[in-house]
């Protein structure tokens, strides 16, 4: 299993979870976006559907009709009706539920700054786990561990 974590400084969470989605996406995998937040995801989709002209991200909401069916699904909870095998903790929020999926990401910023540092301490390289760190540098994506 890999899990990234993604602070968060000049881009905000919906722009970053497009980004990631975009890849997730294109190497023919689905994702699951999480967050406790109702208005976050409502952003998240909007931005989502509005990434490129041409290359809009179809999503959809987990207690919609069809969610089953969605390349990305949006949720307040870990469960991914569409088999994601990717999962973002976009409101910065660790879950239990991550170690059913084959890549996790955690956005975190200011606010959730010492729980995503919990939460790296706590998940050791062990048992085949892999951490890695990225960080805005310049406007560029970096990764730093």
């Amino acid at each position: 299993m890999k899990v990234d974590f993604w602070q968060l400084s000049r881009d905000p969470a919906d722009r970053v979870v497009a980004m990631i989605a975009q890849r997730v996406l294109g190497s023919g995998q689905r994702l699951l976006v999480v967050s406790e937040d109702p208005a976050q995801l409502d952003q998240i989709g909007k931005t989502l559907w509005n990434t490129a002209p041409a290359e809009f991200l179809a999503n959809g909401k987990a207690a919609a009709t069809g969610a089953e069916r969605q390349p990305i699904l949006l949720s307040p909870e870990c469960g991914a009706a569409n088999g994601a095998s990717h999962v973002i903790f976009a409101d910065g929020i660790w879950r239990e539920d991550a170690s059913k999926f084959e890549r996790s990401f955690l956005l975190f910023g200011e606010s959730t700054l010492e729980q995503a540092r919990a939460c790296w301490r706590s998940l050791d390289n062990s048992d085949g786990l892999e951490r890695s760190f990225f960080r805005q540098d310049e406007g560029k994506w970096v990764k730093v561990a």
